[in-house]
């Protein structure tokens, strides 16, 4: 696939002169995530870890909880009418036995900032349907001066932003600063999804002890995402929502925001920062 930048012509003006170049783009395409062969969702991404954002996604909508609920995910042969694969269509295949929920196009994916739901509908879909309810029992306990050290190295690993200037990132690391696994992308919440992702089908999930830094804002989104992956600190940039800060106190899950250099907010479960 390798579609994560495009070329494009662009008219450069600096200090007063014009020039015509070529510039790199971030490539950005949608995703039709299909269960057992039925449309489920559509998402804006850049190509790339397409299967991990599927099952990343599942996991955040409460479908998927252990690698051994998924047979196969592909992709979608014959997605054009010539027959020809675009690398767009991911069909995820459950295992036998797994329930399959209700797929209607009327459906209400709290995933999307509640969809219209209420704040308290939302809390309440999210501790329904999370298969890691223990966040709030998680003993992991991170040094300030570790924290305040994660944006450096998230933007230090950031391969593709440096070509583009466009992307977000979502960074995983332990309690001791060591960087996990980090993915770029358009959208905050996909790179969220492909870190879940990439963390079930390793085997991984729960993922107790870990450390999710976002180099956006905490949106309700991104931290029903770290909780339903029993993710037991959440580090954002830039400011969370009152939903999101709601959610965290809900779930015990500790929750940072404006993390810039020596500073931060620490808006939920400040229990686990160690001064």
């Amino acid at each position: 696939m390798g579609r994560v930048t495009e070329r494009r012509r662009v008219v450069r003006i600096r200090n007063g002169g014009a020039g015509v170049r070529p510039d790199t783009l971030v490539a950005e395409e949608p995703l039709e995530i299909r269960l057992n062969g039925r449309p489920l969702a559509i998402t804006m991404r850049t190509p790339g870890d397409d299967f991990a954002l599927a099952v990343g996604f599942l996991v955040s909508e409460g479908v998927l909880g252990a690698a051994s609920d998924v047979q196969a995910v592909t992709y979608c042969e014959g997605a054009t009418e010539d027959g020809s694969n675009t690398y767009n269509v991911v069909n995820v295949q459950l295992a036998a036995g797994v329930p399959v929920p209700d797929i209607t196009l009327e459906r209400n994916v709290y995933t999307t900032s509640s969809c219209g739901l209420c704040g308290k509908a939302s809390l309440d879909a999210v501790r329904t349907a999370t298969r890691f309810p223990g966040i709030d029992a998680d003993p992991v306990r991170v040094p300030v001066e570790v924290l305040t050290g994660l944006p450096d190295r998230l933007r230090a690993a950031q391969k593709v932003f440096d070509r583009t200037g466009g992307l977000h990132a979502a960074g995983l690391f332990t309690a001791t600063g060591e960087l996990l696994d980090l993915r770029e992308d358009v959208g905050r919440h996909n790179a969220v999804d492909k870190i879940i992702g990439r963390a079930f089908q390793a085997g991984r999930l729960p993922l107790t002890g870990a450390v999710l830094l976002v180099s956006g804002r905490a949106s309700f989104e991104l931290v029903q995402k770290a909780v339903m992956a029993g993710i037991p600190l959440l580090a954002a940039v830039s400011a969370p929502s009152s939903l999101a800060v709601d959610l965290a106190l809900e779930s015990g899950m500790t929750l940072v925001g404006f993390l810039r250099g020596p500073d931060m907010n620490i808006y939920a479960g400040e229990e686990r920062i160690t001064l």
